[in-house]
């Protein structure tokens, strides 16, 4: 198995570990359904207290996949059936042997930390090309037989999670679970964000053969030299156009100040970057 692949593996399941986290100790015990088919375990457990969410968890998931499998193919990799049995498992363990509990009985707190913490792992588990399944399998159902566009549809069925939740659990909670609701949603867009932004970094030096010849055999990444002039001193220069990640950069620019101090450098921030050397976000 390629280091990248195991990798990956890795990141899903420290990803999947603070989600458990976040729906055991702060979640649950306060009766915050926010979507998902965790939030969606939730209620049913209120009415089921004998069987735990994860497990509740783990038998919905089981029953969506077998409908998606029926119905759209499972067209499902195996890292969301690892993700998604991961999280049952997890939640399970933590359920047997941890006696979860809630770690604020401030709603405000919960809804807050709850969701940060269940933001950074959905956005890990997302960044490593894979989702846990769930609501998404719903949203593809919805969008094969409905014609509902699939990001329309996972709003959907988390509305309806959350409404549910309004229901049973009074309207004050459902306000939060729908608040928390909207802000994983903005925060997992944010943090993948943040974790494939790369540096876009052009160069004009004296030194361009030093600099370029750095680029490729320290830091093993690729860049474009493209043949320019000045404007006022219509001397001809060598522009060095480079993608590189933010410890790259920091190792380039101090190379640069070694190499040639009077180098113009202007650098952007690329958000999506495809091609040799970076990852593909496949999902």
């Amino acid at each position: 198995m390629k280091k990248a692949v195991v990798k990956d593996y890795v990141m899903i399941t420290i990803g999947i570990i603070l989600v458990a986290i976040s729906v055991e100790y702060f979640f649950a015990p306060n009766d915050l359904a926010a979507g998902g088919i965790t939030g969606l375990a939730i209620v049913i457990n209120k009415f089921i207290p004998s069987i735990g969410i994860g497990v509740l968890t783990l038998v919905l998931n089981v029953i969506l996949f077998a409908v998606a499998f029926m119905f759209i193919g499972g067209n499902f990799g195996g890292r969301t059936i690892y993700a998604s049995l991961l999280l049952s498992v997890f939640m399970w363990i933590i359920e047997k042997f941890f006696n979860p509990f809630a770690l604020t009985q401030d709603l405000v707190i919960a809804t807050i930390f709850g969701t940060i913490i269940s933001a950074i792992g959905m956005a890990i588990v997302f960044n490593s090309n894979s989702s846990t399944g769930g609501t998404d399998i719903i949203a593809k159902l919805m969008n094969k037989y409905i014609h509902i566009d699939i990001g329309k549809s996972v709003l959907i069925v988390d509305f309806l999670i959350t409404f549910a939740a309004a229901l049973f659990f009074g309207l004050t909670l459902g306000f939060y679970a729908m608040l928390s609701v909207i802000l994983l949603g903005i925060l997992i867009d944010k943090m993948i964000e943040g974790f494939n932004v790369a540096k876009q970094i052009i160069i004009i030096s004296e030194h361009s053969e030093k600099i370029s010849r750095f680029i490729m055999q320290e830091l093993g990444r690729g860049c474009t030299c493209i043949k320019g002039f000045g404007g006022y001193t219509k001397k001809e220069k060598f522009v060095i156009y480079t993608v590189l990640g933010r410890n790259e950069f920091i190792k380039l620019k101090n190379h640069i100040r070694e190499v040639d101090k009077d180098a113009f450098i202007t650098v952007g921030e690329a958000h999506e970057v495809f091609g040799e050397g970076f990852k593909i976000n496949e999902n």
